[in-house]
């Protein structure tokens, strides 16, 4: 794999990679989910 033969090498790289997926992912998933729920809460008070 890109002349590199000693898995000890690439395999940093690879879960290095699948981290940066992962964390985009997260953070797209979960981008307004506080928001939401902190409007909600500020509405909730004002009938309460």
């Amino acid at each position: 794999m890109f002349g590199i033969e000693d898995p000890g090498i690439w395999l940093p790289y690879v879960l290095a990679v699948a981290c940066l997926a992962f964390s985009a992912w997260w953070g797209i998933s979960k981008w307004n989910k506080d928001d939401e729920s902190d409007e909600n809460e500020k509405t909730d008070k004002r009938y309460k």
